[in-house]
């Protein structure tokens, strides 16, 4: 079993028009955009990555922390580095990511890959959790499919600024067992979530 991955280290959004779609999730999540060799882009809270955006057709990829880097399965990868995002990281701000759902219908795959441990949390909503570090933490959510989620101060005036600027609220603000949040879309791509004002990585569930 692989020594259990602790985190985020980054995530990728790979899109039609990079340079457009950074623009717009920058305008919502407070980014500073740096252009980076090849046409890609990041964005930054202070000094922490929270996505690069790049040319594709791939939507949002994920990059567990990891010994040794590799592709896993449907857009998510494990790359070797400084975990930036999860439970033993500071607490996200805003614009940064604070929580990601993945596919949980295989908890074999998951545990032999990223060395994690199955949990059920209160309500019974599936939860992965990593040792890495001493005590199990939430490192990750159990769902039907992928779901990246970024801190926010305030999910309705996120929202609001989503559709000022052509995107799409797919669903809420709402309450939900991670937090309030709201399910959105750049007008070019990237569906995500947003997390309102998160006290740590995962939201309801870091308590």
């Amino acid at each position: 079993m692989p020594v259990s991955s602790c985190g985020l280290r980054r995530l990728e959004l790979s899109v039609a028009e990079p340079e457009l779609s950074v623009d717009f999730f920058a305008a919502v999540l407070g980014w500073t955009v740096i252009a980076e060799p090849g046409g890609s882009f990041t964005g930054w809270v202070g000094d922490r990555l929270a996505a690069q955006v790049v040319a594709g057709q791939e939507g949002w990829r994920v990059f567990f922390g990891g010994d040794e880097p590799r592709e896993l399965t449907a857009g998510s990868f494990v790359d070797s580095g400084r975990v930036l995002h999860g439970p033993w990281a500071p607490a996200p701000r805003h614009g940064e990511p604070c929580w990601v759902v993945l596919p949980g219908d295989d908890e074999v795959f998951w545990r032999r890959e990223l060395g994690w441990e199955a949990a059920r949390a209160e309500g019974g909503s599936g939860l992965f959790t990593s040792s890495r570090h001493g005590e199990p933490r939430p490192v990750a959510g159990a769902g039907s499919g992928w779901t990246v989620f970024f801190a926010v101060d305030d999910v309705g005036a996120a929202c609001a600024r989503v559709s000022e600027l052509g995107g799409r609220v797919w669903s809420g603000p709402e309450s939900a067992p991670v937090g309030v949040t709201a399910s959105i879309e750049g007008p070019r791509g990237g569906r995500c979530a947003l997390l309102e004002h998160p006290k740590g990585w995962g939201g309801n569930w870091v308590s």
